[in-house]
């Protein structure tokens, strides 16, 4: 690397320039990346066995998005505290403690951060209810966990971040034998 600079602030994230040298070849090109905190998401499972699932306008694609509660983590912040901090401000619920099933990097092409998957189980409304930022509005909704695999495979749950939440919720609940690992 050659260089990072700032090109914008945009309160959740910065969007830099960064100057590299290929270590074998010599060639020099400038290169763009997202800077941005760690985020989290939670897989939360009530003591029905239901999932949280919540609704939410989001401005990138202009429409209504399902997908799990989470958000920006605070810097320094434990993903688990975050987790189950963000449950509690998303959907009024909480869980007495909650353990990562999964971390992934949600673009690393152009994003240097990563995305906690948090599962909390046991979730129960509290008394205290949401505390939405400014501009979230949130449904939310528990279902059984049958139905958000049916919606993962039907694309009415769309987010690529909660998705891969899924995902790791499926590996956790279903673990599988590693047979042979070549990488």
């Amino acid at each position: 690397m050659q260089g990072d600079r700032l090109l914008a602030d945009c309160r959740v994230w910065e969007l830099r320039e960064r100057r590299y040298r290929h270590p074998e070849s010599g060639q020099e090109g400038d290169f763009y990346y997202i800077n941005s905190r760690d985020w989290v998401l939670v897989v939360a499972r009530t003591k029905a066995g239901d999932i949280l699932l919540v609704r939410q306008f989001r401005y990138g694609s202009d429409a209504l998005s399902w997908e799990l509660p989470g958000g920006v983590m605070d810097a320094g912040e434990d993903p688990v505290t975050a987790g189950l901090r963000e449950l509690r401000e998303e959907t009024g619920y909480t869980a007495r403690s909650g353990r990562i099933i999964g971390h992934a990097r949600p673009n690393p092409a152009i994003m240097n951060n990563f995305c906690h998957i948090v599962l909390a189980e046991d979730a129960e409304p509290h008394a205290a209810g949401t505390d939405w930022d400014e501009h979230e509005e949130i449904e939310v909704r528990p279902l059984p966990e049958a139905t958000v695999l049916q919606w993962a495979r039907e694309f009415k749950i769309g987010h690529a971040l909660a998705l891969n939440a899924i995902f790791f919720y499926t590996l956790d609940q279903n673990p599988i034998e590693a047979t042979d690992s070549k990488s």
